[in-house]
């Protein structure tokens, strides 16, 4: 991951996304910092692809609300400094009562998800994952799993703290996806 020195907002970073440079890259801000990040792993892929899939289809079938894939940025915070935060976790979630009637054509989402979903690469920093959820959690978003493919281990942080769970332990959606239960060994390839 590299960080630029030059502050960005959230229009910026919109921007920056349709240059041909940017094209393979997946971009996000961090108090107008840009975070640009290489294109994931194929583990990751595949990882991430399995758990829109459980996710999304839990969620389209009780009719829940939307569920968003890594390229959607998410607008966690604008600072009237032009300092913007925008992040794009590798699986969100908006429940029914928060989307809109018509969805814009273009932009990202202007707020947090309820839940973001991140899956840890073997390059990811402990001290980067954690500015994520910090940042997640202080704008609003509801729950954060944080999912570990070489422990097989997730680790959901909600306001009031944080949990981890093994394979045989079973992840919940609580009431930001009720009635989702699944064994966290299902989510690992």
């Amino acid at each position: 991951m590299v960080v630029q020195a030059k502050t960005y907002t959230a229009e910026d970073l919109w921007e920056l996304s349709h240059l041909p440079e940017y094209a393979e890259m997946r971009l996000e801000l961090s108090e107008g910092e840009l975070i640009v990040m290489a294109p994931s792993s194929w583990q990751h892929g595949v990882m991430s692809s399995r758990f829109i899939r459980i996710v999304g289809d839990f969620v389209e079938t009780h009719h829940l609300g939307l569920t968003t894939g890594a390229e959607t940025g998410y607008i966690l915070h604008r600072n009237p400094d032009g300092r913007d935060t925008v992040r794009a976790p590798d699986i969100g979630f908006v429940a029914a009562a928060r989307v809109p009637d018509v969805l814009p054509d273009t932009g990202y989402v202007p707020f947090a998800p309820d839940l973001a979903v991140e899956i840890i690469s073997p390059n990811d920093k402990a001290h980067e994952v954690q500015d994520t959820v910090s940042a997640y959690l202080q704008y609003g978003t509801r729950m954060i799993w944080v999912a570990y493919p070489m422990s097989k281990t997730v680790v959901v942080h909600t306001p009031s703290g944080a949990h981890t769970l093994r394979e045989h332990d079973v992840l919940d959606g609580a009431d930001v996806l009720p009635g989702f239960r699944v064994t966290v060994r299902e989510l690992f390839v």
